[in-house]
């Protein structure tokens, strides 16, 4: 998958706020299916097809437990967001470079002499 399309995929599977709400919760602790959730007060079928796309965007991992392979913990997966992070660091250089460009031209047409 392209650069583009990954973005794509991880802005589109945090566009919903019980997926970043989940997000967060991982952030804090691996946690199990039922656990988030309770915690987002979601049905267990709307909570598997969040995670599914979190999975999907690759911002989350499931891992299963030695004590029962049946048991689901997910947790965020390393390094999930650095294509993310960069976009946005490159974006805010943009934005900065450009407000900073309208500051000296506002500032430049302030002193300007008035044409009468």
């Amino acid at each position: 998958m392209s650069k583009p399309a990954r973005l794509d995929t991880v802005f589109a599977a945090l566009a919903d706020p019980g997926r970043r709400r989940a997000v967060e919760l991982l952030g804090q602790k691996p946690r199990s299916a039922g656990e988030l959730a309770s915690a987002l007060g979601l049905a267990a079928p709307a909570m598997s097809r969040h995670l599914r796309l979190l999975k999907q965007a690759g911002l989350a991992q499931e891992t299963h437990p030695e004590f029962d392979a049946r048991v689901r913990i997910y947790s965020l997966k390393e390094g999930a967001m650095a294509d993310l992070k960069l976009w946005l660091a490159e974006t805010e250089a943009l934005w900065t470079g450009q407000l900073t460009a309208f500051k000296a031209h506002v500032e430049a047409r302030a002193k300007a002499p008035k044409k009468p």
